[in-house]
Parts: C-alpha cells; structure tokens; sequence
C-alpha cells in the first residue's frame, strides 16, 4: 500500500510554508513598491489585499492539498478530470522560475565571498555587468562564468541533496535551521542599519504616508500583485506542501500564521532596506527618492556600493546581507522544485529518489543557460513573462475554475471548517468569488495590453519589456510563457501508472 510522507510537526510545516513564501522578492520587491505606491498609506490596500487574496488563496490551496493528498496535477484531477492540466501548468511554471531563481542564489553566494575584501571596488555597477557576469548582449550565450558556475552547481548539490532525504528529515529539517538564521541575521542586519546616519529620513520616507496614493487604482493593483507575488500561491507549491499535512491539521491557522509572518517579514525588510538607503542618500547629499531601486540593482549594485561607505564592519555586513539571500532563496526553491519532483512521483509513480535526480536533475542542466554570459538577459526576460503571464494568469484561472466553474468553494470552506479553530464566513467565499477574480482579471487585462499589443507595433518599433528586441522578447519570454502551458496540457493526456509504491524517502 502507497504511503505519503507527512511532515513530522506542525511548526515544521509553517516553517516550511513560511521559508517558501519569504524569498528574494521580498528583501528587494516589497520596500521599493511599497515606498513607490503611497509608503505608510500602502499599508492599507496592502493588508486588504492580504486579507481578500493572500489568505484566502493560502486557505483554498492548503484545503485542496490536504483534502486530496495529492500533488498539484493529481489534486486537480481528483477536482475533475479535465482540470488536471491546469496542475500540471503551475508545476511547469514553477519548474521554469527553479531554473533561473538557482542562479541568483548562485550570484549571493559569490557575493558573500566577495564581501570579506570588497571584491567589487567603487564601480559596483561596471564589476555586476563586466567583471562578474561578463554580459553579452541580448541574444548571445557566450561562455560560461566560472564566478557563476560554481556557486551554481553548490546550489543544486544542496538542494537537491536536502530532497533526497525526503519531507520530514530534508525538508523540514533544512527549514528549522534556515529560517530561524535567517530572521536572526536580518534582525542584525536592521540593528546595525537603523543606527547608520541618516537611517531616520530612510525610515521616514519609507512610513510616511501618501493617502493621496490610494485613491489610485493603480496603486491597488499593486498591493495585490505584490501579496501574489510574495507568499507562493497558485503555482503548486502550498498545495503540494499541504498534501503531507496529517489528517487532523488546523488549516485555517496555518495560513493565518504563514501570511502575517511572510508580511512581518517582508515590513522588517523595508525597515532594514530604507535604512540603509538612507544613509546612503545622507553620504551623497541627495534625497532619498534619488537613490531608491528596487531587484537586481538593489541587491548587487547598491547594497554593495553602501557596503562601501559603511563606518565600520563592512565586510560583515556585506556577508550578512548576501547571506540572508541565499538562506531566503534556499528555503524557496526547495519547495518550488519539491513541486515537479511530487508531480512526477504522483503520476508515473516512481521514487522519490528518481523524480529528484530526473526533475531536479533536468532544472539543473537547464539552469545552465543562466550562467553563462549571456545569462542574465535570458534571465530577466524570463523571470518577467513566467510571473506575469504564469503565475498570475494561473491565479485568475485557479480562483475562476474552483469559485465560478467547478463551485467547490462550500465545499472546501466544510472541510476547513471541521478541522480549523477560526472559521471560514461569507468574507472568505466573497474574496475568493468576487474581489480576486476582478482585481486579477483587471491585472492581467492591463498586462496583456501594455506588453502583447506593442509586440504588433510597427509604427513606433519596440515598446517591448528593457528595450529588448522583438524576436529575444518571443523566443526568450512569450516561449517560455506559452510552452508552460502547452507541455502542461501534453502532460495530462499521459497516462497515470496504477502500481504502488513507498515512499521511503519521505521519513
């Protein structure tokens, strides 16, 4: 008889919940939208957004998983047969962003080491782009980067050693450690950031409030993209964890304490992140607003220029810091590669063993293509179209098929319901019914007209996402968006193996 790995407690399935929901979006996302979309006043149609989208999704997909004790492909089979590529969709989404978000681990790993000597001297920008990366330009792959390679390869021994050893002794295990060091460091990190000089106008245009900002639709929009965004749902990766929960498991709870400790984390992010910039703002005489940047430029352009002008330890704040990235990136890719590896064992019933060494073994090789110096253009075309038109589309369609098509939303709100303390009303129903799927049907309307349209204008030439040119933008984003789908929908005409076997890697 097929047994399921189960987590071993209940503080290591949050931990584990809450280490996949706080990644590297929210050290160098959050801050930044949120100082740009009203700063104190963001708040609002922030924790809104939180409490109509983000819990109520966290709740749905932690029923599914639970209710179903399956993967995300055979828990929307179990929904109904014809939604099993919907399942298979979020997995390939997530098998996708596995490939490029290993080598931005890759890159903080690098970094910490670089810290110890300032490696990147006073030109962070030109050592980023030309002396660590090497860059090509959009469209070439050149050779690989050593710097790069490495610490690539380091990643995925990590990973995917921690996933042989199953739910209970990689999984959790690797959670109770990383993200308990994880906080210890960022709250080390805030210390020594709030009492730089200047740190106060930092904090004070981060917290200051723009209520003029929320009237603005746009700025709505926003809250909700970066709640999507930030805490891991509706591509596979809470209803795969949630299928090793045991039987008797508060539901409800468990999402309440995964998105208010995702959102307290990601507050002490902004504290620590405009603390910083506030100095910085205080070392060159400008106002903050001039020297605010959020992604990639945040992390490994200006931090290490601040870094830089530091009064004293520098080098342990630089490791710190790069270190809390790859701790958040760690905890978050082993949940977004537990995804596909759970997907294969489900369907073709082999090991676990064999679906880590075939799924994560494949991500690996193809993560490749990101360490080479012409990588991190693939990546950043990439990494744009699979959120917005993955993740974010597979949102819309995941809310729509369970609230309006399949109507399963009474009855995932009965089984919450039996075993949570906290129930489940008409405020849960109405979010997930009627406030998501407006909110993301307006989102991605927007996104389907700012970037599809400009692909089909010729009059005024590219008006593609970075400038990049038409044919990198097809091949490099619009591909990799569509192809998701497609091997998605391939997947599920495939037959599902019938013969049992143990997990025995998940204890």
């Amino acid at each position: 008889m097929e047994t399921r790995s189960q987590w071993g407690t209940r503080a290591g399935f949050i931990m584990a919940a809450v280490g996949s929901a706080i990644g590297l979006g929210n050290i160098w996302r959050f801050p930044t939208v949120a100082y740009e979309n009203g700063g104190g006043a963001f708040f609002i149609p922030y924790l809104f957004a939180l409490l109509t989208a983000g819990i109520p999704i966290l709740i749905m997909e932690f029923t599914m998983g639970h209710k179903y004790k399956g993967s995300a492909p055979l828990t929307y089979k179990k929904i109904n047969k014809k939604a099993e590529w919907v399942g298979w969709w979020a997995v390939i989404v997530a098998f996708v962003i596995s490939t490029y978000y290993s080598v931005i681990i890759a890159w903080a790993i690098s970094y910490s080491v670089f810290s110890f000597n300032l490696s990147w001297g006073d030109d962070t920008g030109t050592f980023l782009f030309e002396e660590y990366l090497h860059l090509a330009a959009p469209g070439q792959i050149g050779g690989f980067v050593p710097g790069v390679l490495i610490p690539l390869i380091i990643v995925w021994i990590v990973v995917l050693g921690i996933l042989f050893k199953g739910v209970k002794k990689g999984i959790e295990v690797a959670n109770r450690i990383f993200i308990p060091a994880l906080v210890i460091i960022f709250i080390i990190i805030c210390i020594r950031a709030v009492t730089l000089p200047g740190a106060l106008t930092g904090l004070e245009a981060f917290f200051e409030p723009n209520f003029d900002k929320i009237l603005d639709p746009g700025v709505w929009v926003a809250a909700y993209g970066q709640i999507f965004f930030s805490m891991s749902i509706a591509f596979a990766i809470m209803i795969t964890y949630s299928s090793y929960l045991p039987k008797k498991s508060d539901i409800t709870n468990n999402a309440f304490i995964t998105g208010f400790g995702n959102s307290s984390f990601e507050l002490l992010c902004g504290i620590g992140v405009f603390s910083v910039l506030g100095f910085m703002a205080a070392q060159q005489g400008v106002a903050v607003d001039e020297v605010v940047t959020g992604g990639v430029g945040l992390a490994f352009v200006v931090f290490p220029e601040i870094i830089n002008q530091f009064p004293a330890f520098n080098a342990l704040f630089g490791f710190l810091f790069f270190a809390s990235l790859v701790l958040a990136g760690l905890t978050s890719l082993m949940s977004i590669t537990e995804t596909y590896v759970a997907g294969l064992v489900d369907k073709f019933k082999i090991s676990r063993n064999k679906a880590v060494l075939f799924g994560g073994g494949f991500a690996a090789l193809i993560s490749l293509l990101f360490a080479t110096q012409g990588g991190l253009n693939f990546l950043d075309v990439a990494d744009y179209f699979i959120n917005q038109f993955g993740v974010a589309f597979l949102g819309l369609v995941e809310v729509v098929l369970m609230a309006w098509v399949f109507r399963k939303l009474n009855e995932f709100k009965s089984h919450a319901n039996e075993i949570s303390d906290i129930q489940l009303g008409a405020w849960w129903t109405v979010s997930l019914s009627v406030i998501t799927p407006i909110v993301l049907g307006y989102q991605m309307f927007g996104l389907f007209k700012q970037n599809l349209l400009k692909e089909f204008d010729t009059e005024t030439g590219t008006g593609n996402y970075g400038g990049y040119t038409d044919s990198f933008i097809f091949f490099g984003g619009w591909a990799v968006a569509i192809t998701a789908i497609v091997v998605g929908i391939l997947l599920s005409f495939s037959k599902w193996r019938t013969k049992n076997t143990v997990d025995k890697g998940g204890q």
